[in-house]
C-alpha cells in the first residue's frame, strides 16, 4: 500500500502536543494499517492510523465501567472520556453511508453519593409480626423503656425496634454509598451526534439470564440483568440495502426486528466478557458488503475479526491487552480452518 502523507491533525491530540514543534511534513509519512491484521495498541493512539473513509462497519462493545480488571483503573469520568475519543476518532475512518455499532449496557450498580439510602420495607421476608404500631403504641405506655426493654416486651429484637421506628431496612447496609442504574445510551447518542454521526437504530439482545443477580430479586424491585443493547450510527452517504445479504427467513426472523435473542457464551474462562459470535454476524450480514473492511477496536478475543472472515469481509481488530491480543490471534487462525494466521 502506498504511503499517504499523515497530516499533523491526524495524530492523537497528546502527539500533536508533543511533536508537532519538532516534526515537519517530510517526517510524518506513514502507511495506513493493513487488513485482517490484529494490532496490540489503544485505540486512540491507532485508529488515526486507518486509511479515511474505507471502514464500511465499526462494531465494538467497550469497557462497561462495572469493575471488569481490564477496566478496574478507570474513573468514571476517564471511562466516558475514553468512549467520547474513540467514537469521535471514528468519523473520519468510516465510509460515507457506513455505519458505527456500539454494543453496550446499562450500569447497574452506579455508586451515587448523593442518592439517600434505599429503605425497603420487604413484607414477605420479615421474621416477627411485631408492626410500627406495635412498637408505637408500647412507646407510649411505657415511656422510660428503652428500645432493649421493648424488645423484651414485644418478644422481638431490639434491632426490630429499631427498623420499625426508624425505617433502617436499608439494603447495601447503613453505611455503604447506595447504587442506583446508570442509563449510558442517552451518552452514547451525544457523544456520537458531537462525532458527526447519527442515530440510525438500535436492537436489544436478549442474553440468557444472570442467576446469579437473581439472589437479591426476590426482595427487590430491579430486574435480572438479561439484555444490552446494540446502537446504530450512520455516516451521511449513499447505504446500500441489499436484502439478498439474508434470506426471507432471515429478514423475517431478525434482519427486520428490534429484538434479537442470542444466547451468551457460556464459558468466559479466557476472556471476562465474550459475545457470541452470532452478535456480530447479523451486524456485518446486514450491513457490510463481501470484501469490505469491519473494524473492533475492543476485539477482546476476536469474535469480531472471527465472524467477518467467516462472512468473506476483511477486518482490523485492535487489542490493548497482550494477552487477549495473542487469544484473538488464535481465534481468528482457526476460525476457517484455512490456517489463516494474522500478525
Amino acid at each position: 500500500m502506498a504511503s499517504p502523507t499523515l497530516t499533523l491533525e491526524r495524530l492523537p491530540k497528546q502527539l500533536q502536543e508533543t511533536l508537532g514543534p519538532v516534526l515537519n511534513p517530510a517526517q510524518l509519512q506513514a502507511t495506513y494499517l493493513s487488513p485482517n491484521v490484529i494490532y496490540e495498541g489503544d485505540a486512540r493512539q491507532l485508529i488515526p492510523q486507518i486509511e479515511p473513509n474505507s471502514i464500511a462497519l465499526s462494531v465494538w462493545s467497550p469497557p462497561y465501567f462495572v469493575g471488569k480488571s481490564y477496566e478496574a483503573a478507570l474513573t468514571f469520568e476517564q471511562w466516558q472520556g475514553l468512549l467520547r475519543e474513540v467514537i469521535t476518532l471514528h468519523f473520519p475512518i468510516i465510509k460515507p453511508g457506513g455505519f458505527l455499532v456500539v454494543n453496550i449496557a446499562d450500569i447497574l450498580c452506579f455508586k451515587d453519593l448523593s442518592m439517600p439510602k434505599v429503605q425497603a420495607d420487604v413484607l414477605s421476608q420479615k421474621r416477627s409480626p411485631v408492626t410500627r404500631a406495635d412498637v408505637i403504641r408500647a412507646a407510649k405506655q411505657h415511656p422510660d423503656m428503652n428500645r432493649y426493654q421493648l424488645a423484651a416486651l414485644l418478644g422481638c429484637s431490639e434491632q426490630t425496634i429499631d427498623r420499625r421506628l426508624n425505617g433502617n431496612n436499608i439494603r447495601g447496609g447503613k453505611y455503604e454509598t447506595q447504587t442506583r442504574v446508570k442509563i449510558v445510551g442517552g451518552l452514547v447518542e451525544d457523544w456520537a451526534l458531537n462525532a458527526g454521526f447519527y442515530t440510525h437504530d438500535r436492537r436489544i439482545w436478549v442474553k440468557d439470564a444472570a442467576w446469579e443477580n437473581s439472589k437479591w430479586a426476590s426482595s427487590s424491585y430491579r430486574s435480572v440483568d438479561e439484555f444490552e443493547y446494540l446502537y446504530f450510527f450512520w455516516k451521511p452517504g449513499v447505504t446500500n440495502v441489499d436484502r439478498s445479504r439474508l434470506t426471507r427467513a432471515e429478514w423475517r426472523d431478525w434482519g427486520s426486528r428490534a429484538v434479537w435473542n442470542i444466547a451468551s457464551v457460556r464459558a468466559n474462562d479466557d476472556h471476562e466478557a465474550k459475545f457470541p459470535v452470532e452478535l456480530p454476524t447479523r451486524v456485518i450480514r446486514l450491513l457490510t458488503e463481501p470484501n469490505e473492511v469491519v473494524l473492533d477496536c475492543f476485539l477482546g478475543s476476536g469474535t469480531t475479526a472471527a465472524a467477518a472472515l467467516l462472512e468473506k469481509r476483511q477486518f482490523i481488530g485492535i487489542e490493548k491487552e497482550h494477552r487477549y491480543v495473542k487469544l484473538a490471534r488464535h481465534r481468528v487462525a482457526n476460525a476457517t480452518g484455512l490456517g489463516f494466521a494474522p500478525r
